[in-house]
């Protein structure tokens, strides 16, 4: 199968419908910035072949046609865009070393707020949102620059571990998993978590976190029924369909 028929099947395209909501979505909640940082998400059986957004686009405009299909050296196999060449730096070491298929990453407000602080992560036995976390969180705790090459991808996806959740210090987050919907879910509830962090710590009261047991509990708990973060990824389907009309100046060549 050739990689333009392989991208228009309708798995990959289900995928792409997919991986385009996200955007939309994580731009509908605030999540994004500008157009940089990246969403992926590995074709099923090909750790060698990535979906990713596109150079240039504001997520809020991006459709499933907008999608490029890649390969682990940032080569365009399918697609009418460009891909910025940093692109995969980590997220083709977070693919390779966790095994995860979906990879989020982003400058979210809140969540980067807390990469700022000497904890540089978001408490997850404060609040409830905060607990379905409980020993997922990995901290790259010392900042080294932009990911500019292999090297720095890799030292990153080594660092989470076996955990799903990265908060990178003075950067951003990285949410990892097996599904787009229940990754976005993550991404959607970590930016809540710490949003209600921040606002608490802005009190100057003191913070009265729960025993760490009961926060692993609740953890399991929510981990163990997904069907709220299927059901949440459906609306968003139907609150924020996929535009019309692509931008015809970012049509790119494979060059």
């Amino acid at each position: 199968m050739s990689f333009d028929a392989e991208y228009a099947s309708p798995p990959i395209r289900r995928l792409r419908e997919d991986l385009a909501l996200a955007l939309r979505a994580a731009a509908h909640h605030g999540l994004s910035e500008g157009v940089c940082n990246h969403f992926s998400v590995a074709l099923p059986g090909a750790q060698d072949r990535y979906l990713i957004n596109p150079r240039g686009l504001h997520w809020s405009e991006v459709g499933p046609e907008d999608i490029v299909l890649i390969d682990v050296h940032g080569e365009v196999l399918a697609g009418r865009h460009r891909v910025e060449p940093t692109a995969l730096f980590i997220h083709g070491a977070v693919h390779r070393i966790t095994g995860r298929a979906v990879v989020l990453h982003c400058h979210m407000p809140y969540a980067t707020a807390l990469t700022l602080t000497s904890e540089r992560a978001l408490d997850p036995t404060l609040s409830q949102n905060a607990m379905r976390f409980m020993n997922r969180i990995a901290i790259d705790a010392e900042y080294n620059g932009l990911a500019l090459d292999d090297s720095e991808g890799e030292r990153i996806a080594r660092g989470m571990a076996g955990k799903d959740i990265a908060f990178l210090a003075n950067h951003g987050v990285i949410v990892a998993g097996t599904s787009i919907a229940h990754a976005y879910d993550d991404l959607y509830y970590l930016e809540r978590a710490c949003l209600h962090q921040v606002i608490a710590q802005s009190t100057g009261r003191p913070l009265v976190p729960v025993d760490a047991k009961l926060a692993a509990h609740v953890a399991a708990q929510i981990q163990g029924e997904r069907e709220q973060s299927d059901l949440f990824f459906e609306a968003l389907r139907r609150l924020l369909p996929a535009p019309r009309a692509e931008s015809p100046s970012l049509q790119r060549a494979t060059a």
